[in-house]
């Protein structure tokens, strides 16, 4: 069971409309297990290596965000776990607040205390933005690469998981060597990634 629609998507379709523009978007909700574990995989290793050992937080990467913060005097950013990713998507507006980022803490252990890692991944990976207008891993697989997210291999995925930071602009259609350089390196965090093999089997090519 997926959402009628999400925060981030309701946004896109407005901002379309206030151009003037068509507010179609491309989203196929499917189950986890038609979502390739080559996606599962890369997406753990761009986003969140610590996914499934934290409660929604990683302490290391929110550390971090805080202290840079304090010497720019501006709220914390560059912290999110997938499933602080999943609450700002689903409910929160793409504002950098310090309200927001409250509110996405409450949402998150909400999310954390609900539900299984699993289900949490299921739901981030249907819903998440994969460049303009298109969200999640079954349009995006169908959108670039004319495929089902169940047949993406391992170097496709790094190419939609690479362009989650900035999907409007790093995507698989994309000429930027920022985003073809961060490809390579999702690539080389996941094939050290060992643990990732005990949840979702071998990568393949």
């Amino acid at each position: 069971e997926y959402p009628d629609s999400t925060a981030f998507i309701e946004r896109y379709r407005e901002l379309r409309r206030e151009e003037g523009a068509s507010d179609q978007v491309a989203w196929t909700p499917v189950p986890y297990d038609r979502i390739s574990p080559n996606l599962k995989r890369v997406v753990i290793a761009s986003e969140d290596t610590e996914f499934f050992f934290h409660d929604g937080f990683s302490s290391h990467e929110m550390g971090e965000a805080i202290r840079k913060a304090i010497r720019e005097r501006e709220a914390p950013r560059g912290a999110s776990t997938i499933t602080q990713q999943l609450a700002k998507n689903l409910w929160l507006a793409p504002d950098r607040t310090l309200t927001r980022k409250l509110r996405e803490a409450l949402l998150t252990k909400q999310l954390e205390r609900s539900l299984g890692k699993e289900r949490i991944l299921d739901l981030y990976l249907n819903v998440v933005e994969f460049g303009p207008g298109i969200y999640g891993a079954e349009a995006a697989a169908r959108h670039y690469f004319e495929k089902p997210a169940d047949r993406l291999t391992i170097r496709e995925g790094a190419m939609l998981a690479a362009g989650l930071p900035r999907p409007k602009s790093w995507n698989p259609s994309s000429g930027s060597e920022n985003y073809a350089r961060r490809v390579d390196r999702i690539l080389e965090i996941e094939g050290d990634l060992e643990f990732l093999d005990r949840y979702f089997g071998t990568g393949t090519p």
